[in-house]
């Protein structure tokens, strides 16, 4: 199985982008999966979630983008976890704005990785809160994209901006990029507002909302403190048996749409 390369994004920050890819690799890696988190933002959130100081690391994504260091040469396997982490700090902020100047900076992503796609089965890419050059270069090398939405007031706001952003994507660089799904967020039920949002995204959107949904979790909330995705903080909290659920879900929808169709083989 050559690896499905997944970018989580949202242009709007704080909306669950980074939980999301960390507790997806755990999730997926426990189900005994080769995985591969990739942190693509400067702020180095995903980094510290695996329990890695991004102040402390001699090489990051930067090199890689930068072709200064090979991804394998890049790639640490955090303690006490089961995936492989590419991490990422500061210094990709230089790194993007080295990219700008280069010819094919759209897909210095995609060049790096093409060495590993044999090596693991899901590759999930935690991209930045803005429609930068490093968001271009992960939407480049993704097949799909996984938006996660927070379950609250101007939800939508910035959705329809990436939604152009794919389109422009699609007919640019990436044309066999698609919509992995949609990811209600932070949601209550004993929240009015956010039943309201969840029931706009399912009108809007269809069965391209996941039916799982993650949670509003103070174990979610605490465990990147610990530098753990939450499934190995608190496995029994409602935020791990959520992104299991995710997990699963997505592993279904996927073996569904690559399972050959009764009737049409020849």
């Amino acid at each position: 199985m050559s690896a499905r390369i997944i970018a989580v994004a949202n242009q709007k920050g704080g909306v669950g982008k980074t939980t999301t890819c960390v507790n997806l690799a755990a999730a997926f890696a426990g189900m005994k999966f080769p995985v591969l988190l990739i942190d693509l933002d400067p702020q180095g959130n995903a980094t510290t979630g695996c329990g890695i100081d991004p102040r402390r690391l001699h090489m990051s994504a930067c090199e890689v983008l930068l072709e200064e260091r090979t991804a394998d040469e890049t790639i640490l396997r955090p303690e006490g976890l089961e995936f492989d982490l590419l991490p990422s700090n500061g210094d990709l902020t230089a790194a993007e704005v080295a990219l700008l100047q280069r010819d094919g900076r759209e897909f210095a992503l995609k060049r790096a990785l093409r060495p590993l796609l044999e090596k693991y089965a899901w590759i999930f890419i935690d991209c930045p809160p803005s429609l930068s050059m490093l968001t271009v270069n992960a939407l480049a090398s993704a097949h799909s994209v996984l938006i996660p939405v927070q379950c609250e007031y101007y939800a939508l706001e910035g959705l329809t901006g990436l939604l152009n952003t794919i389109e422009q994507i699609r007919g640019s660089v990436n044309q066999a990029l698609k919509i992995e799904g949609l990811l209600r967020t932070m949601y209550d039920g004993r929240n009015n507002l956010a039943t309201a949002v969840s029931d706009q995204l399912l009108e809007n959107f269809g069965d391209r909302v996941y039916r799982s949904m993650i949670p509003r979790n103070i174990r979610v909330a605490e465990a990147p403190s610990y530098g753990l995705p939450v499934l190995l903080y608190d496995a029994r909290s409602k935020g791990a048996i959520a992104h299991v659920a995710l997990a699963g879900e997505m592993l279904r929808r996927y073996e569904k749409s690559t399972a050959p169709r009764k009737g049409l083989e020849t």
